[in-house]
């Protein structure tokens, strides 16, 4: 049996991208046809099962045709071998509705399944703004900015920043930089910027100095203690746990993030409302020093 891997050098990235398509649309939607193939990239038809002949030749007994639905269908020892089939990499695939940027299928959805996110704020600078901290990260250069602070101790509207990631916290987006002015690495968030310009100047800071960024750490969440034990053991499942402890390696610079998005009861007694705050952190004193800001 060829190799996965061996399996992936040797077609080329465009045909594998469809390839990819055909796994995930076969094994999700449990059905793939020609017409799904041909509509997802904005090809034709005779193209598509040139495509679904190939997959056929290169994984032979993975998809089945099937009569009954007029297209191919996983065969019993189905294995992924062009996608990364984990939910963790589907939903966001399906999410996005999206199998080529600019391809033919408008509002439908080219997986066969309705999705929907919240509407929240976009929170996002102008594309401008954005591509000048972008070329800054990529380029190792610095930037100079214009950003409003919510601090009044740092009211500094136009600073020099060294930014090297992006993040997104899942509430918004934010740009992990270092400060020319205050000596260290902060966070500074995307929609707070008025301007920004990428300057022909090299960034003197290194992520390796980052230490909050560099450095991992664990944090150890329970079900909330207040919850009754039906709860507790639906949330152990919910979260993957394999024992009574959630553990989830972070970033240091992230940790306050990740409390948030959770709802973690950060409080020392554990006294924040169980309903709304279902997990509590286990190792506060290990994990505190690193988010301040985040606890109760």
């Amino acid at each position: 049996m060829v190799s996965k891997e061996k399996m992936l050098l040797d077609v080329k990235w465009a045909t594998r991208q469809r390839l990819q398509y055909i796994e995930i649309m076969a094994y999700y939607s449990g059905v793939v046809t020609r017409s799904d193939v041909a509509k997802a990239f904005g090809i034709s038809d005779a193209a598509a099962t040139k495509d679904l002949k190939l997959y056929g030749d290169l994984v032979p007994g993975n998809l089945i045709y099937n009569h009954s639905v007029f297209g191919f269908v996983p065969g019993d020892g189905f294995r992924e071998v062009f996608a990364d089939l984990s939910p963790a990499a589907v939903l966001p695939i399906i999410a996005a509705n999206l199998a080529v940027a600019g391809g033919p299928y408008g509002e439908e959805s080219i997986y066969g399944l309705s999705t929907a996110s919240l509407p929240l704020p976009a929170r996002l600078p102008s594309p401008q703004v954005l591509a000048q901290i972008t070329r800054a990260i990529c380029g190792h250069k610095k930037l100079q900015v214009s950003y409003r602070s919510l601090s009044d101790r740092d009211s500094q509207e136009i600073r020099i920043l060294e930014p090297h990631a992006l993040v997104d916290t899942g509430i918004r987006w934010h740009v992990r930089a270092y400060s020319d002015a205050t000596y260290d690495f902060r966070d500074f968030v995307l929609s707070r910027f008025t301007q920004a310009t990428c300057l022909n100047e090299p960034a003197e800071s290194n992520v390796e100095f980052d230490d909050d960024w560099v450095e991992m750490v664990c944090l150890k969440l329970g079900p909330h203690a207040d919850l009754d034990a039906p709860k507790r053991e639906s949330l152990l499942l919910d979260y993957g746990a394999s024992g009574e402890v959630i553990e989830i390696n972070v970033r240091r610079a992230l940790i306050g993030y990740v409390l948030q998005r959770l709802s973690v009861d950060t409080t020392r007694d554990h006294s924040m409302n169980p309903n709304a705050y279902q997990l509590m952190l286990l190792n506060r004193d290990e994990i505190e020093p690193f988010a301040a800001w985040a606890f109760h």
